[in-house]
């Protein structure tokens, strides 16, 4: 059996070294698995609390998809989309927020912190905060959930924030009396590298410091890395490897022997400007073929387009059932499938007739039965029985269920009947979304018409 695992990227700037040592090339990695079923979305909804401006979130979505794609992303081997490209998540986010305590946002790192500021400042405790950035933890949340995702891979920053979507899903899952939601676990890389920027401090692009991966070029990623900041020892006298940028970058490149040569060059003397162009050398090696497939894909943005518009098919043919079989449990269903009330009268069936099984034995000798509307459509198939008399249980159960207590699975192209916590039966599969949402509500009437005649 596969591990879900979903990872996000914010579209908010362009890819840097140490996003590509940091997250990119780990996560294409584990991609790659046999016992992975991977997800990767851009977070472009999110992308808009840290930035207003449309033509860097644009350009952010275009320049992270080409290059996770360069850098061995396979689209056929993994889940690739846009958040915003899945109308399932921001409809789940409400779903969602709708059982989350505000007191549990409250407590959201970053939300603290925005206000810890502004009391340090003497402003209002909520002056300029948007209300985006208190309710990210839900987004955050249904991102993992519209998937059921077991393990999540995130920086030490994040953990709060899956122990919330957790505490989102247990709490869902306790009001409307069943478990909707896998619980996500939390993965730390506690081995991904963090590299050095130029003036030694984290490679982050909040301090403007970072070494393009792809963009500028070959030029510009050979000047960034000649823009380090290195100390005032001359060629010819030692240089300290482990306090040194430079050995750190190369080291998260090269291979044992490369690193051990590099640090033994250092120590006995090498020049800062020489170490920079070695450097910047084993750079090309691994970066220049990523830079070519990368810079195709940005000349040709209809094609990493078709890219991501298939993976959102991918990821809504799962998203879609699973919103679907929310809506229906939290009773945002068609007025045709309502329960009648306790005391009201029991409704005749059209024509007189009602909904029915059939039963009958099957070629292999076991047992099974249909369920047929009052029109005589099909609407369900058993699974088999050895036994007729469990059959014929099976049948009682369903009859007790009514519409309300069934628990219908919709599936991409059909539909299925779960008692018990087991499958029970199964409908055929369906030409569209619409003939499949139809038969939903054909069946539902069926059951209410099988229970109002027990």
């Amino acid at each position: 059996m596969k591990t879900r695992v979903l990872t996000g990227i914010t579209t908010t700037g362009t890819p840097h070294l140490g996003n590509y040592v940091g997250a990119i090339r780990p996560a294409v990695a584990a991609s790659k698995r046999d016992d992975v079923d991977a997800f990767y979305f851009m977070a472009d909804y999110h992308a808009l609390i840290k930035s207003d401006d449309p033509a860097r979130i644009e350009r952010s979505r275009l320049e992270i998809a080409a290059t996770w794609l360069a850098a061995g992303l396979d689209p056929q081997k993994v889940t690739f989309y846009r958040q915003s490209d899945i109308p399932e998540i921001p409809e789940l986010t409400w779903f969602l927020t709708c059982v989350t305590a505000k007191g549990l946002l409250n407590r959201a790192h970053a939300y603290k912190a925005s206000v810890d500021k502004n009391t340090d400042a003497g402003e209002d405790a909520d002056a300029g905060i948007p209300a985006g950035l208190y309710m990210y933890p839900v987004l955050m949340a249904a991102d993992i959930l519209a998937f059921n995702a077991n393990k999540v891979p995130v920086g030490r920053d994040q953990i709060q924030h899956i122990e919330m979507a957790r505490d989102i899903a247990q709490r869902f899952n306790h009001i409307y009396g069943r478990e909707f939601f896998a619980l996500p676990e939390v993965v730390i890389e506690e081995q991904v590298a963090t590299l050095p920027g130029l003036d030694g401090r984290k490679m982050s692009k909040s301090y403007d410091h970072t070494i393009p991966l792809f963009s500028g070029g070959q030029k510009h990623l050979r000047e960034s890395i000649m823009r380090i900041v290195t100390d005032s020892r001359l060629p010819g006298e030692a240089k300290d490897p482990d306090s040194s940028s430079l050995f750190t970058i190369f080291r998260a490149f090269a291979s044992e022997n490369e690193s051990t040569a590099f640090r033994q060059a250092l120590i006995d003397g090498l020049g800062w400007g020489e170490a920079k162009q070695v450097l910047f050398e084993r750079l090309e090696v691994e970066v220049a073929p990523m830079r070519e497939s990368y810079d195709a894909l940005i000349a040709r943005p209809a094609v990493i387009e078709e890219i991501l518009q298939e993976g959102a098919k991918k990821a809504r043919a799962i998203a879609a059932p699973k919103v679907a079989e929310l809506r229906d449990a939290i009773g945002l269903r068609s007025g045709v499938s309502v329960a009648p009330q306790a005391n009201a009268p029991k409704a005749a069936a059209k024509g007189g007739k009602a909904a029915r099984f059939a039963s009958f034995r099957d070629a292999d000798g076991s047992f099974r039965f249909r369920l047929f509307s009052s029109e005589g459509e099909e609407l369900l198939l058993s699974r088999s029985f050895a036994d007729p008399k469990a059959a014929g249980v099976m049948q009682k159960r369903i009859k007790e269920l009514g519409s309300v207590a069934a628990v219908v699975q919709v599936q991409p192209q059909s539909l299925g009947l779960e008692l018990d916590g087991e499958a029970g039966g199964a409908t055929p599969d369906f030409e569209s979304e619409q003939a499949r949402d139809e038969a939903l509500l054909r069946l539902r009437g069926a059951l209410d018409q099988l229970a109002a005649q027990e």
